[in-house]
C-alpha cells in the first residue's frame, strides 16, 4: 500500500509540473531552448537575473516533462530540441527585450547555447534569434513613434510663438489668395493677358 500511494504521489507530482510549464507556455509570447552545459551555479544565477529583468523567467524543465506540456501547443516544434540538458527562457512581455538578453549572455558566457525557440508559432533556429535581437525592442519603437508624433507639434508651437503681426499676414495671404481663386472662377469669359499680373501685384507686395 505504501508503495502504490508513493507510485501516485509521484505521478500527481509530475502531472502538476506538466500543468505547470502548459501555463508558463500559454502566458509567454515566445520559449527559448537553450543548452546550459559547463555554466557554473553562479552563471546561472545571474542569467536567472538578467532574464528577469526583461520580464522573463529561466527554467531547467526536464525534457519527458516538456514534451508532454508541448503538446497540442504552437511550441510543438520545440519538442526536436529536446536532448541532453535544457534550460528554458520564457518571454512574458517583450520578446526582443528577452532575446537581447539572451544573445548578450552567449555573447560574454560562450557554454550557454541557444538551441532555437518559437515566436508566434514560427521556428526560430540560432541564427533568426540573434536576428531578433539586433531589432529595435518595444520600448525603442514607441520612443520613435513618440518622436514623430510630437515633430508637427513642435511645429504648430513654433509658429504659434512667431511675432502675431507675422502670423496675421500669413492668414490675411492666405484669405486673399481663396478670394481671388473664387473670383477667377466665378468669371464667364476668360481674362485678360496681363489681368492675372495686375491682380497678383497686392499679394506678391504683402508678402
Amino acid at each position: 500500500m505504501a508503495e502504490l500511494a508513493t507510485t501516485s504521489s509521484i505521478r500527481d507530482e509530475k502531472a502538476r509540473r506538466v500543468t505547470e510549464v502548459q501555463e508558463k507556455l500559454k502566458s509567454a509570447k515566445m520559449a527559448i531552448v537553450t543548452d546550459y552545459r559547463g555554466l557554473t551555479v553562479a552563471q546561472i544565477t545571474r542569467l536567472r537575473r538578467e532574464i528577469r529583468e526583461a520580464s522573463g523567467e529561466y527554467q531547467v524543465i526536464k525534457n519527458t516533462l516538456a514534451r508532454r506540456a508541448l503538446k497540442d501547443t504552437v511550441y510543438g516544434a520545440l519538442d526536436t530540441l529536446l536532448e541532453g540538458t535544457n534550460g528554458w527562457v520564457f518571454a512574458y512581455e517583450d520578446p526582443v527585450t528577452l532575446s537581447k538578453a539572451v544573445v548578450k549572455f552567449v555573447e560574454e558566457n560562450e557554454k550557454l547555447a541557444i538551441k532555437g525557440g518559437v515566436l508566434d508559432g514560427e521556428y526560430l533556429d540560432q541564427a533568426k534569434v540573434k536576428v531578433l535581437a539586433q531589432m529595435p525592442s518595444r520600448t525603442e519603437l514607441q520612443a520613435k513613434l513618440l518622436a514623430l508624433m510630437q515633430a508637427p507639434a513642435v511645429q504648430l508651437l513654433r509658429l504659434i510663438q512667431e511675432p502675431g503681426a507675422r502670423v496675421v499676414r500669413i492668414l490675411e495671404t492666405l484669405r486673399k489668395g481663396r478670394e481671388s481663386e473664387s473670383a477667377l472662377s466665378d468669371q464667364q469669359s476668360p481674362p485678360e493677358a496681363d489681368q492675372p499680373l495686375a491682380e497678383a501685384t497686392p499679394l506678391r507686395a504683402e508678402s
